[in-house]
């Protein structure tokens, strides 16, 4: 039945003809950061967002035109991490199965408690008390962390904990605990982890557990989000398409929110 819904909505946006009437009946959120040159990357990434100019101006037949070249590693600013990215043989960005990058969401809101502790991880008491109120959470959702951390964007020591370039050992930000993130991914069998900091494990951990448990069942990450005050615990619907990478371990990701008036 979900899946049906989500078709629905799609085939809502993209029908011509019912353009005007269905959108009127969506908040469309974006989800995503911009790129540019203050965008954040992981400390030990050895590049960063890089645009440059190719054209710009009149051409000689007396049109404007412009274009440009860019440049970025595939994890940094909003972006998805494959299952590739931890899991030996995971699926690569290009054979992500598309009803895992649109489908139903549910955001489970710690801000508080990350508020409290920059170091916060969501637990599986958090996950009960979630379940509780809004029901069991179903295969195949997209499950989004609101901790409100992408208020500290783009500064690198606010948002991260640390902005030792080069050196990745003393972040502190919020994220998904193991138990939790095990429960979600082998239980519940979700297609997508997501979060508003700039890693589903948070920022202390040196092992990457929740990365790992993950990515071998197929669970794809978003991370960097923003915005994600402004959805409901449930009834959204995401679209998390990226950059079409073959053979990628993720890549940048435009993610919007549909959410019902």
């Amino acid at each position: 039945m979900k899946y049906r819904t989500v078709l629905g909505v799609l085939a809502s946006i993209t029908s011509l003809s019912a353009f005007a009437l269905e959108t009127a009946d969506y908040q469309l959120i974006d989800l995503s950061h911009s790129y540019g040159e203050d965008t954040l990357y992981w400390p030990t990434s050895p590049s960063a967002f890089e645009k440059e100019e190719l054209a710009f101006g009149l051409t000689d037949g007396g049109w404007f035109y412009s274009a440009y070249s860019v440049c970025t590693p595939e994890h940094g600013g909003t972006h998805l991490d494959a299952p590739v990215h931890f899991a030996k043989g995971g699926d690569t960005t290009e054979k992500i199965p598309l009803e895992n990058l649109v489908a139903p969401a549910v955001v489970i809101d710690v801000s508080e408690k990350a508020a409290a502790d920059r170091n916060y991880r969501l637990t599986a008491e958090d996950l009960r008390e979630f379940e509780n109120r809004h029901g069991k959470i179903a295969p195949g959702t997209i499950v989004l962390l609101r901790t409100d951390w992408s208020q500290y964007w783009p500064d690198a020591m606010a948002y991260l904990g640390d902005d030792t370039p080069g050196d990745a050992s003393n972040l502190q930000f919020p994220g998904y605990g193991e138990a939790a993130g095990r429960i979600l991914a082998e239980d519940r069998r979700v297609a997508m982890l997501g979060v508003d900091s700039a890693s589903v494990d948070y920022g202390k951990s040196q092992d990457f557990i929740v990365h790992r448990i993950g990515s071998a069942q197929g669970v794809a990450n978003l991370e960097n989000l923003t915005n994600l005050d402004q959805l409901p615990a449930t009834g959204a619907t995401i679209l998390a398409l990226p950059m079409k990478i073959e053979g990628g371990s993720g890549g940048p990701v435009r993610v919007v929110a549909l959410v019902p008036k």
